[in-house]
């Protein structure tokens, strides 16, 4: 029986690098999939393009095709993306400047569009479902709507022999659901192979979470050589069982334990995962270790897909400004609690008009709120963090300034002040039926 084998090259935008060289090098992969969007990622993207409509793209695509390009051209390997982000198109030109760059003559990239849907959604009628209202009634200024797509168009490219795959937004399992669907020739209403497929996409889709990165607490749960953490790859079967592993030799480990994690990650219910393809159904899995660093999975099953895809609306919400200082020696805490004082009554003093203030001393109580540590006042250093948020830029900007000119008006001895002020971009969320989003794929080649 025919094995497909697929990895992981990044779990995130900002993900490292030379784990899909290794993967590529040794790992006799038949495709690599970069999952490099989140659900602000993509409306900061559309940000960028507004500015720049040769922008919008992953800032880490050119770096990561110059990596892995030549090696994936001599193996055969097939690389699947949402690096495209806001702007597919501009995404497949640079991958393909940089394969000519390289001279690597007649790869085919293809750039699937579609998941843009801000034209397409009518105010009358699309319910934002996080803020109770209709599109037409929400009064804020938006920055994009973007579609959860399935494997489907990713299908199409593959049937028409791209070897690198650049999407915008789609969901995250789909991009390995894609080659699965492809290679093995399921049907797009087998949802057992579909759920099965998805249950793979979903254990691979954040990099080194499975194979021991997220994971590591040390004296609890221990992980070697975390430093030269290997991707995961997976053995999938023409029923879509699969082996998750990673290449031997790499930093990490691989355990029913990490599986087990990262199979609930993220998952509501696991009996009905929703996804654009199918509802994917966990609630069945078996979990087993049959060698080191390698776990079979099974028992993954689907049901029929509701038809309708996730839209993620990006919008302006507010500005934030925040300025942080530190204070250290005898009397840190009680000198840091001071500067949180005088700057709450320096915002009303100099007008500064917020809608929202936190003032919060890092490593005392910042996440965990007073009471976390025993004796606070005892702390040999501490840093300040207030943060305000306001209606514009300009007010967010005076909340750093005012931390900054504690320098010499605040509490003695405080060092290292760091300030920044810039736009919220919030998110909010819709359902959209499938047959409204009409998708393309672009085939391109050096």
């Amino acid at each position: 029986m025919k094995t497909l084998r697929i990895g992981t090259g990044a779990g995130f935008a900002g993900d490292r690098i030379e784990p899909a060289v290794e993967l590529v090098r040794d790992g006799d992969l038949d495709y690599l999939v970069f999952e490099c969007l989140a659900e602000r990622t993509i409306a900061l993207a559309q940000q960028a393009r507004m500015g720049n409509p040769d922008a919008g793209y992953d800032p880490l695509l050119e770096r990561r095709m110059r990596a892995v390009l030549p090696i994936c051209r001599e193996k055969g390997v097939r690389i699947i993306s949402n690096m495209g982000a806001a702007n597919p198109n501009a995404a497949a030109q640079k991958t393909l400047a940089v394969a000519r760059e390289l001279g690597l003559s007649g790869l085919r990239v293809a750039a699937v569009t579609g998941d843009d849907v801000l034209s397409v959604l009518d105010p009358e009628t699309f319910h934002i479902d996080d803020a109770g209202c209709l599109l037409g009634a929400f009064d804020r200024k938006l920055v994009s709507a973007n579609a959860y797509l399935g494997a489907g168009p990713i299908v199409e490219a593959l049937a028409s022999g791209a070897d690198v795959i650049l999407t915008g937004r789609a969901a995250d399992p789909a991009m390995f659901l894609a080659p699965q669907i492809y290679e093995f020739g399921w049907e797009m209403d087998d949802w057992t192979r579909l759920g099965r497929g998805t249950l793979v996409g979903h254990l691979l889709e954040c990099g080194g979470q499975i194979t021991g990165g997220y994971f590591a607490d040390p004296g609890f749960k221990d992980v070697p050589d975390l430093a030269r953490l290997g991707f995961p790859l997976a053995e999938i079967d023409a029923n879509g069982q699969a082996v998750i592993t990673k290449v031997k030799g790499t930093g990490g480990c691989v355990t029913a334990a990490t599986c087990k994690e990262q199979l609930l990650y993220e998952v509501h219910d696991p009996a009905a995962y929703l996804q654009p393809d199918v509802i994917a159904d966990f609630s069945g899995v078996t979990v087993s270790e049959i060698g080191p660093d390698r776990v079979a999975i099974s028992g993954g099953d689907g049901k029929p897909r509701t038809g309708k895809l996730k839209v993620s609306i990006g919008y302006v919400d507010s500005c934030i400004g925040e300025g942080q200082i530190s204070y250290a020696g005898p009397g840190a805490y009680e000198r840091g609690h001071l500067a949180l004082d005088i700057l709450k009554e320096r915002i009303g003093l100099a007008g500064i008009d917020c809608q929202e203030l936190r003032g919060e001393l890092i490593g005392v109580d910042a996440v965990l709120g007073s009471g976390a540590v025993d004796q606070p006042d005892c702390v040999p250093e501490v840093r300040v963090r207030f943060v305000g948020r306001t209606n514009n830029i300009s007010d967010a900007a005076r909340i750093g300034e005012e931390v900054e000119s504690l320098y010499l008006n605040g509490p003695a001895a405080g060092g290292g002040v760091t300030k920044s002020a810039r736009e919220i971009i919030a998110i909010v969320s819709g359902l959209l039926p499938e047959k409204a989003v009409k998708t393309t794929v672009e085939i391109l080649e050096a």
